[in-house]
């Protein structure tokens, strides 16, 4: 196979995977990718109707169903416009020219001299009688795709590249749309019983006095998993509080007083070394600093939501899970289940980037329904579950080191990493990595996690090698494995805090040697597109900014995983009873913009969630114990301190798609921060930079 085929198509290399034309006037259109708010469905409906020649509105998307789209694994990594919209743009292709072939064959001339509009047809501009769907069941679409793609020059598209409305709005504006809102015939709602800490186990229940609260219809219990069921969602809310008053539990285990210091003290075995040149053998002036970033959660709007029902065997499930199929094998390993009798099917939920409770609240659906054969369950967590049972995104603390030459160059940059596990998804019956897997009478050992090396992308070491041009770099990585909480991806995965140290040791040393931090960049570019994107978000921002008292700017670059998109951030920062980002501006470059509205999108949501997390976000403990449960504990940005924002996109039709959902948290956690050292003239290493931790510096 060629390497310019997309890897999905390897998979799945049938046309009739991607596309049919059973439905008159309709085009069938079938992806693994699913959208979680990134506007991927939107952009792969512009690419296909470029490919197809017909009206985006023809064309019905079914995506993230187990029952017939592809499997394309998981949407993560900011690679579904690499890899899913590439096989929608090769499939597409193949689908027309196989359709057209076949006109031609009927219409006694060339291929070459077959028009298409709107899935008509047409020959040297005369319309003829034919169209898709009139040709489409004389057209083998079993044949392979790689057999007739040939998709379109970036010249001859007229849809990509251009603003389309998303085609997800609509219906969720008006309401119905979302995961939670789902409410089949015959509906049971239930709530799942939560230990206090993780290594607490269910010890005794009075499970007759459940039973007997009003409204309740039945319990399902298995080990340590406990839900209620009732007919009435707010009495399964009743019986779900009245059962954590009355559960016993096991003793809760031992928790380190401070997590964030326990990593950063951690004497792990490194793993995944990278190292470019020779770090060690390079002489000059030393500079380094070592930042941290406490437990985060995800903080979805909409708590985890899934739908499950046993028919005759057989499971259906409705989620908002990111990973349909590999859930999907791992509901089969827990339910010890050929996974053939068991479907996934995605619907949208109200908002996440990574590993939340999407997942686990399927498995908690899929128990809880075992209870009620033949009735639909819908399993919702409680805001108090999400905070406390999700996967939590790990602490990290990064320690970077800089040798810059008699040349006022940086010669070697070196990075340790120490971080919590970033990576526990379902992955299928040996990597299960659902909780209440572990809760069960017959519990599964959740197994080690793993970590990334650099070249796949990263988990804890994502972006620990800088994107500039330097002779020699090292990046080494301990991962803390042996701590009480579960953690996994979230947005970025350490790319966040990593490319806060990389990009604020930066300034530190432009502001010692006396240079402008982005002159001091642009020496070190070597990429005229990294180049392009600081020139043009310091023109934006009118870099290096006003005087102004107790305000600044700040500067923050990075290439995703040193593969996606380039991104570049200025912040504004203004310093009074309260640190206050109040503008900020990105330019991006994602090669080929598809659609550069979702692009301007994306960034912009970046950089809001990572002001976020730079200036307030925290998870606090009690010992094993979550005891952030509310919005109170955990506060997040407010729509009153959203920063205004600007975002430009370089756009290189010529030039692959690159992924640009995660691109934008790091420059802006480093803008931030160096904003702050410029206009405080202290630098905060400890994240979230609170006021109460500048004002410790200042003094």
């Amino acid at each position: 196979m060629s390497g310019d085929i997309p890897e999905a198509i390897a998979g799945h290399p049938a046309i009739r995977q991607w596309f049919g034309f059973e439905t008159e006037g309709r085009v069938a259109m079938r992806s693994g990718k699913v959208e979680i708010g990134q506007g991927i469905n939107t952009a792969f409906i512009q690419i296909a109707a470029d490919e197809l020649d017909v009206d985006p509105l023809r064309i019905d998307l079914v995506a993230g169903d187990t029952r017939s789209t592809p499997d394309e694994g998981v949407t993560a990594g900011s690679r579904s416009m690499q890899t899913g919209g590439l096989a929608i743009r090769y499939a597409a292709s193949a689908a027309r020219r196989a359709l057209i072939g076949e006109a031609a064959k009927l219409l006694q001339t060339r291929t070459d001299d077959i028009g298409v509009v709107d899935g008509r047809i047409f020959v040297n501009g005369r319309e003829s009688d034919l169209t898709y769907w009139s040709l489409a069941a004389a057209v083998d679409l079993d044949q392979p795709v790689t057999g007739l793609a040939a998709p379109k020059t970036p010249q001859a598209r007229t849809l990509t590249g251009k603003a389309m409305a998303r085609i997800d709005l609509p219906a969720k504006i008006r309401g119905g749309a979302y995961m939670q809102d789902l409410a089949p015939e015959g509906l049971v709602h239930a709530r799942v019983v939560n230990p206090p800490s993780p290594s607490m186990r269910l010890v005794d229940v009075d499970e007759d006095a459940l039973r007997g609260l009003a409204g309740v219809a039945t319990v399902a219990r298995d080990g340590s998993f406990l839900a209620v069921l009732a007919a009435n969602e707010f009495d399964a809310i009743r019986a779900a509080e009245w059962a954590r008053g009355h559960c016993q539990w096991s003793a809760a285990g031992a928790a380190p007083a401070d997590p964030v210091a326990e990593i950063g003290a951690s004497d792990a075995e490194f793993e995944n070394p990278f190292e470019l040149g020779n770090v060690e053998a390079c002489d000059g002036r030393r500079f380094a600093t070592t930042v941290s970033r406490p437990y985060l959660t995800h903080g979805s709007i909409g708590p985890s939501c899934a739908i499950a029902q046993w028919l005759d065997g057989r499971l259906v499930v409705h989620c908002h899970s990111q990973s349909v199929f590999p859930l999907k094998r791992s509901l089969a390993g827990v339910l010890r289940m050929d996974e053939s009798r068991i479907d996934v099917v995605h619907v949208p939920g109200a908002g996440c980037y990574g590993h939340n409770g999407a997942d686990d609240a399927a498995l908690d659906a899929a128990l809880a329904a075992r209870a009620v054969p033949g009735r639909p369950v819908r399993m919702q967590w409680s805001r108090m579950d999400e905070f406390t049972r999700a996967p939590l995104a790990p602490a990290m603390v990064t320690r970077a080191e800089a040798v810059v030459g008699e040349d006022g160059r940086i010669a070697a940059f070196d990075v340790e990493v120490r971080s919590a596990p970033h990576s526990r998804r379902p992955g299928g019956a040996k990597a299960v990595n659902l909780i209440a897997a572990t809760h069960l009478a017959e519990p599964m050992t959740l197994p080690p996690p793993a970590e990334s090396p650099i070249p796949a992308g990263g988990g804890a070491n994502r972006n620990s090698i800088p994107s500039y041009s330097i002779a020699n770099m090292r990046s080494r990585t301990r991962v803390v494995r042996d701590l009480p909480w579960r953690t996994s991806t979230m947005r970025g995965l350490g790319a966040f805090l990593n490319v806060f140290a990389i990009e604020t040791l930066i300034d530190d040393i432009a502001a010692e040697l006396e240079r402008d931090p982005l002159e001091f960049r642009l020496a070190h570019a070597g990429d005229e597109r990294i180049a392009a994107v600081l020139r043009r978000v310091a023109e934006m921002a009118g870099w290096p900014g006003s005087a102004d008292e107790g305000a600044a700017l700040g500067l923050g670059y990075s290439r995703y995983k040193n593969s996606a998109a380039y991104c570049a951030v200025v912040a504004r920062v203004a310093l009074d009873q309260t640190i206050r980002v109040t503008h900020a501006w990105a330019c991006a470059d994602a090669g080929e913009a598809v659609n550069p509205d979702g692009i301007a999108n994306q960034i912009e949501g970046g950089m809001v969630q990572a002001a976020s997390w730079t200036l307030k976000e925290a998870v606090g403990f009690d010992g094993e114990e979550v005891i952030t449960t509310n919005w109170e504990a955990y506060p997040i940005l407010t729509f009153a301190e959203t920063p205004e924002t600007a975002v430009d996109i370089i756009a290189r039709p010529e030039l692959p798609p690159l992924g640009v959902g995660e691109a934008a948290q790091g420059p802006m956690a480093a803008a931030i921060g160096n904003a702050v050292r410029r206009a405080a003239g202290v630098r905060i290493r400890a994240l979230p930079i609170t006021r109460d931790r500048l004002v410790a510096a200042l003094a």
